[in-house]
């Protein structure tokens, strides 16, 4: 028995020791390979280059890259960065080793402000006298939107062209929360204020179908006069285009038709690419990706000091993802200080989120203001609620056409779970307290007096939203409740009622700061910096990999996981806009 347990012992103590050395090994690892990636060298472009857009992936502001275990698995990078590629486009219409730029589509998800400044960004690109081409062996709605402008598009024989107008899909949690015993408590200020409905409908409410598609609209039209001015046909032809079901139809119709200049097999359009970048048929394309082209670049480091701040996804009081109040609030704080900054442009892209975060952002942005440093902001795809929250007291608001901002709004999320604990679990509560109100529990629903005490609170939450939003641009609080109320709006019609100064994207936001304040040199740094070290690296490397490990696990269940967990981490008091899944 003694040797049994020494036995026992003993391979207790080695499991011990192994688990600990293949920690440390795979730390060890690790490290090495991420200063293996940080230290990989420069790209050698060399003449008659092709810079290659490949649309595929996700679209996102900044590279988000991939995590280490995907590279140990051999998978591709999906992630594509807003900035690296119109960063790229800017800097191949004046580098002779640049011949042109070769779309190539495979499907890339997106917003539509996103696309839309990738499309303007080309169309710049095209003054050099430089060509696009573009390939798809099918096209996306979204991917032919920029495409559409190119000198040659290319369809696989056997291809589709999808072109159907625009739409948008609400996702209803509330048959699931009944069947749960769950039931969501709803305290809210505006009649369009609808990102609560998932949570207490089963359809849209008819104010929320209004508003819809009173944004969605000239998004439409300003997406389809796009696409037809490049074609060179009527507006009137696309949405044809649109109602017929493109896609179904026989492609060897397009090119007399002008939705494509020509049918061609993936190899045929590289012969294509060889001639037109003028290199034998016999070599291979000099490819070259915006993530290679732009560690190439050195851009010129004098004059102004402007800090370009990125404000991406959700905003949350804290965490590791979206757009942390906690974080982001000191930055702007230390920004305000720092003598080497001269202006701030925030770059918001944000649907909005925790109502006490947005106005913690908001009072540092006031400070940075207080120090006499000009604040603009540039709206990406959407800036709403929280998002418009903390932009709101910017100098100037430039935003896309195609943006959605507004909603400005407010609500409270409060679940109540004792039909959950009770009837589906058997888990019983009994509050025992000095006074009736000693807890607002989600394990009981709230009494009347406390519903009142809790919208009062809301009401209050949202007169200082539109206070905030009527002392930045400089109207009345009745004003803004006027267009407020929750109400979504796309971004030319934000230009018109006030909730924005004008059309146009981040660049052209930085370029009018730098006109308005007559600086002839500037220098953009951007915040916050991308460049992580290692150990805050292999941090995120965890959050990453278990994140994309319940993915993998749910599937198609993920959505309905990833809502429940953000109800879970809501704030009380939320400024978010409504989510839609735009198609």
């Amino acid at each position: 028995m003694k040797q049994f347990f020494t036995y026992v012992a003993a391979t207790v103590v080695g499991l011990i020791i192994a688990t600990v050395i293949s920690a440390i090994a795979s730390m060890f690892m690790l490290v090495v390979m991420l200063v293996m990636s940080e230290s990989a060298a420069t790209p050698n472009i060399g003449q008659h280059s092709i810079l290659k857009l490949d649309l595929s992936g996700t679209l996102s502001e900044r590279h988000q890259g991939m995590t280490l275990v995907q590279q140990m698995q051999g998978n591709k990078d999906q992630s594509k960065g807003l900035d690296d590629i119109v960063a790229s486009i800017r800097y191949a219409s004046n580098d002779d080793r640049i011949e042109g730029i070769y779309i190539d589509c495979n499907g890339m998800s997106g917003g539509i402000a996103s696309l839309q400044y990738i499309r303007q960004t080309l169309a710049d690109f095209k003054k050099s006298g430089k060509w696009i081409a573009a390939y798809g062996d099918a096209y996306t709605q979204g991917n032919y939107y920029i495409a559409s402008l190119a000198d040659s598009i290319w369809l696989n024989p056997m291809g589709a062209v999808e072109v159907t107008g625009m739409g948008g899909r609400f996702m209803f949690f509330k048959g699931l929360l009944d069947k749960l015993g769950i039931e969501m408590q709803v305290l809210k200020v505006g009649t369009y204020k609808s990102a609560v409905e998932p949570y207490v409908l089963t359809a849209p409410s008819e104010a929320n179908i209004k508003q819809t598609r009173e944004y969605i609209t000239p998004i439409w039209q300003n997406v389809a006069g796009d696409i037809a001015e490049a074609r060179g046909v009527e507006l009137e032809v696309v949405n044809s285009w649109a109602d017929s079901v493109l896609m179904t139809q026989n492609p060897h119709t397009f090119p007399k038709r002008n939705i494509v200049t020509g049918l061609l097999y993936r190899h045929e359009a590289e012969s294509m690419l060889k001639e037109m970048s003028g290199i034998d048929n016999d070599d291979n394309l000099r490819f070259v990706t915006p993530v290679e082209y732009i560690k190439t670049v050195k851009p010129h480091r004098y004059g102004n000091k402007i800090a370009l701040l990125y404000a991406e996804g959700e905003i949350v009081d804290n965490g590791e993802n979206g757009i942390v109040g906690a974080d982001m609030a000191p930055m702007i704080m230390d920004l305000a200080e720092n003598d080497d900054i001269d202006a701030l442009v925030l770059r918001v892209n944000s649907p909005g989120g925790s109502a006490f975060a947005s106005e913690q952002i908001w009072e540092a942005l006031q400070q940075f203001k207080a120090k006499g440093k000009p604040f603009y902001v540039s709206m990406g795809d959407v800036a709403a609620s929280g998002g418009y929250y903390i932009s709101c007291g910017a100098d100037k608001i430039f935003c896309q056409p195609t943006t959605i901002t507004g909603s400005i709004g407010i609500f409270g999320l409060i679940p109540n779970v004792k039909g959950f604990m009770s009837d589906k679990l058997g888990v019983t509560t009994s509050l025992v307290a000095t006074n009736p109100n000693s807890a607002i529990s989600v394990f009981e629903p709230m009494t009347p007096f406390q519903k009142n005490r809790m919208q009062a609170m809301i009401e209050r939450g949202y007169e200082t939203f539109i206070g905030r939003c009527a002392e930045g641009r400089h109207v009345t609080p009745d004003s803004i409740n006027a267009i407020g109320q929750g109400r979504v709006w796309d971004g030319q019609t934000a230009l018109k009622i006030g909730l924005v100064d004008e059309l146009g994207n981040l660049e052209q936001c930085i370029e009018a700061l730098a006109m308005d304040n007559e600086w002839v040199n500037y220098q953009i740094e951007v915040y916050p910096d991308a460049n992580l070290s290692w150990w805050e690296k292999a941090l995120l490397e965890s959050a990453q990999v278990k994140n994309s490990i319940v993915k993998n696990e749910l599937g198609d269940a993920y959505p309905y996981y990833n809502a429940v967990k953000r109800v879970k981490e809501m704030s009380p008091v939320q400024c978010l806009a409504p989510e839609l899944v735009m198609e």
